[in-house]
């Protein structure tokens, strides 16, 4: 087996060239439904998702706000649901592929109510509208359970939802189905991160639904290897130092070989993640624009 010097990553699949069709069947009581917005971060584009087993179900996210995706929505609601109404939004978290469609939405639906939990300064004009949700709560229509589940780390407000009547998850960006997330400046946090993931796997989820690629079917093994590549990965930020790499660029072409140099910025940010964990852990240190491992004791 490779050292963990020598190996590259643990998780080997990508966003990059992927495809989903636009409205997919992934149960009984769910429908995807793509946002229409794809690009070399949102892979196919958002997935939204409509739950439950009535003419009104519910919509887990909004899109980013592309005018193709209203109509798209409407479609799949008349086509899969027999209805032309939602129950309600229910949004994972703040970033703008999410809820960033929701006034679109709106427009073509008519009313529902949005719930999310609030984020103050990131929610938008939707923060007028929210009806706040908090860790335990349960959101429900005929056929669907959800019960919110706080998993920081992406992002400060980040929800996932526990659909019970399938013991599966819908994890927004915390697990993608292919690839990995990146952690934020703004509102990303690697420990968080960690912590919720290991939340997730206790669980013990059949299955997940991913606001990014395809299906889960083998859930508790994605969430494992998730975990295992930010060890890898603070495994090899640990080597950049130890050979005198400081700045978070080099840090970056250092780890980074196989990523296109034009993801360079995003993985930056997930680095700067891993440093500050380590900081926080007495276990590297700032020294001007540059990082050092922490004297030891």
């Amino acid at each position: 087996m490779p050292s963990m010097e020598r190996e590259r990553r643990v998780v080997t699949d990508s966003m990059l060239g992927l495809r989903l069709p636009d409205v997919s069947v992934w149960s009984e009581r769910v429908v995807t439904v793509l946002g229409q917005n794809p690009g070399p971060f949102t892979g196919p584009g958002t997935n939204t998702y409509l739950v439950g087993t009535s003419r009104r179900p519910l919509l887990i996210d909004a899109g980013d706000g592309r005018a193709s995706f209203p109509p798209l929505l409407r479609r799949a609601l008349a086509e899969h649901r027999g209805g032309r109404e939602i129950e309600a939004l229910v949004v994972t978290h703040a970033h703008p592929d999410h809820l960033g469609g929701w006034e679109a939405v709106r427009r073509e639906l008519g009313g529902f109510a949005i719930r999310k939990r609030p984020w103050e300064g990131r929610d938008g004009a939707a923060a007028d509208h929210l009806e706040p949700v908090a860790e335990g709560d349960v959101i429900a229509t005929e056929g669907a359970t959800l019960r919110a589940v706080h998993t920081p780390g992406h992002a400060e407000d980040h929800l996932c939802f526990w659909l019970e009547e399938e013991r599966a998850l819908f994890t927004g960006d915390l697990v993608l189905g292919a690839g990995t997330t990146v952690i934020p400046d703004e509102g990303g946090d690697l420990l968080d991160y960690l912590a919720s993931l290991r939340r997730l796997l206790a669980l013990e989820p059949r299955r997940i639904y991913p606001a990014h690629g395809p299906r889960v079917d083998d859930a508790t093994a994605k969430i494992r290897a998730y975990i295992a590549h930010r060890e890898l990965r603070e495994q090899q930020v640990l080597d950049q130092l130890r050979r005198g790499v400081a700045r978070v660029p080099e840090i970056v072409r250092g780890i980074y070989t196989d990523v296109p140099e034009f993801l360079h910025a995003a993985a930056a940010s997930s680095i700067r993640a891993h440093l500050r964990k380590l900081e926080r852990e007495g276990r590297a240190q700032r020294e001007g624009e540059g990082w050092t491992l922490a004297a030891a004791p």
